[in-house]
Order: C-alpha cells, then sequence, then structure tokens
C-alpha cells in the first residue's frame, strides 16, 4: 500500500483542488470486531465519522463530497445487518437535516431509490428538498448504487430514445452519456479515498472515475479523521494530473 505523504501548505504553486472528494467507506465490521463488539456497533460508529467528514471537508474548502453508503451488492449480506443500516440510514436523516442545513450543505442521494423502503425515500425526499438552496457543500450519499447499474441505465434510456425515433444513434456520445448519469449534476470526482486498507473501486463512480486520483487509506472508517482526510488531500496535489497526455 502506497504511503501516504504528510500534510503540505497551500502556496500560489500548489495545485487547486481537490474540487469532488469521493469517499468508499470500508472498515465497520473490522474495526468492530478487533473491539470484541458486534458489526452493528461499527456501522453506528461509521455514523459519526460521516458526521465528522462532512464538516471537515467543507472547512478543507471541499465544494463536492460524496460517499458511497450501500451498494446494490451490499443487499447479499445478513437481513440483520441490512436492516439495521437501514435504521441507520433512518436516523440520520432524522438527526442531522438541521446540523447540515445550517452549515449551508446541499444533500442528495444518488442510486436506484426503486429498491428503497417507501418511508426512506419520502424522507430522501424531504432532505433534498430543504437543503436544495445550500451551496456552500454538495453531500452526496450513493445508496443502493452500482457503477456499472449507473452505466446501463444511462444506456438504456438512449436505446430506448433512439428506437422511438428521438433521437439517431450517430449522435450517442460521451456528453450525451454522461447527461443520463445519475451523477449528472455532478463534477468527475477529482480524488477517490478507499478506507480501511483495500485496494480496489468495488463498483463506483466507474464512468466518473477515469481520470480520478486514487488514494488508499489503511484508516478503517469509523477511526478516519480530519487529519487522514488532509494527509489524502496533500497526496493528491503532489500528484500531476495529466489525463493522457506527456508530462509538461
Amino acid at each position: 500500500m502506497p504511503t501516504i505523504a504528510a500534510p503540505v501548505t497551500a502556496s500560489p504553486d500548489t495545485p487547486p483542488g481537490p474540487r469532488h472528494v469521493a469517499v468508499i467507506m470500508d472498515g465497520n465490521g473490522r474495526w468492530a470486531k478487533a473491539r470484541g463488539l458486534p458489526r452493528t456497533a461499527g456501522h453506528r460508529r461509521g455514523v459519526e465519522t460521516v458526521r465528522d467528514t462532512v464538516r471537515a471537508a467543507g472547512e478543507l474548502g471541499v465544494e463536492y463530497l460524496t460517499l458511497f453508503g450501500f451498494s446494490t451488492e451490499n443487499w447479499k449480506r445478513p437481513a440483520d445487518e441490512v436492516n439495521f443500516l437501514m435504521g441507520l440510514l433512518r436516523q440520520y436523516l432524522r438527526a442531522e437535516l438541521e446540523s447540515l442545513a445550517r452549515e449551508g450543505a446541499r444533500l442528495r442521494v444518488i442510486g436506484d431509490r426503486a429498491g428503497l423502503a417507501e418511508d426512506i425515500v419520502g424522507m430522501i425526499d424531504s432532505a433534498e428538498e430543504r437543503t436544495r438552496g445550500n451551496s456552500r457543500i454538495h453531500v452526496s450519499i450513493a445508496l443502493n448504487y452500482g457503477g456499472r447499474a449507473d452505466i446501463v441505465q444511462a444506456a438504456r434510456r438512449l436505446a430506448e430514445a433512439a428506437a422511438a425515433g428521438a433521437l439517431s444513434a450517430a449522435a450517442i456520445d460521451e456528453p450525451m452519456l454522461e447527461r443520463h448519469l445519475l451523477t449528472r449534476d455532478l463534477p468527475d470526482p477529482d480524488l477517490l479515498i478507499r478506507t480501511g486498507g483495500e485496494q480496489r473501486i468495488s463498483n463506483f463512480l466507474l464512468w466518473q472515475s477515469a481520470y480520478t486520483e486514487l488514494v488508499f487509506s489503511g484508516a478503517l472508517w469509523p477511526d478516519f479523521s480530519k487529519a487522514d482526510l488532509e494527509h489524502a488531500i496533500a497526496e493528491f496535489r503532489r500528484r500531476e494530473r495529466r489525463y493522457g497526455a506527456v508530462a509538461g
């Protein structure tokens, strides 16, 4: 695993950003197991880390923060754990809404809402409407989300439009497909952080992360701190982003 560099002080020569940080929040179960606690304790502590990370990202000038909360594959987990996670989501939406609003955060959820309970969908709709006018930081939570499913649904919409004669297949290009992704209102992530020491992106923002810088943190999600976020941002700023071109 690559070593994450110490924080650096921004200067006029420091590359800007990252504007958009995405996070795969991994390690709740291992954090709990190491302490002899049930997995649910790790998930509960992880929610506190979400709160702290949203605040820290805003303080560090991050404009967009996208958190991988629950994947399409997570339904394979034991039913008791899934039910607990859905309960935590309900608690988060109730408890954090006013705090997010006060801090100028806009909350949105990306993913397939058809797979979520009706009351959760209602709470999401209310939270998004309540914070719609905020712009200090845009917080997106990916729920029942999969990168491949996102691309498939975008391709299906374009195929349906072409079949109906509303669109020429030859007119379909990358920008058009991007406009049909669930993240169409978000810039691509500049930096993707995965906690917990694993080095994969697990079907998260596959299209959007084509040129995203990846940082793998050894910290388990419940232990992830503002200092860890600063380290990841410092590493991002040390890198030269060439987007396929030759270094200058």
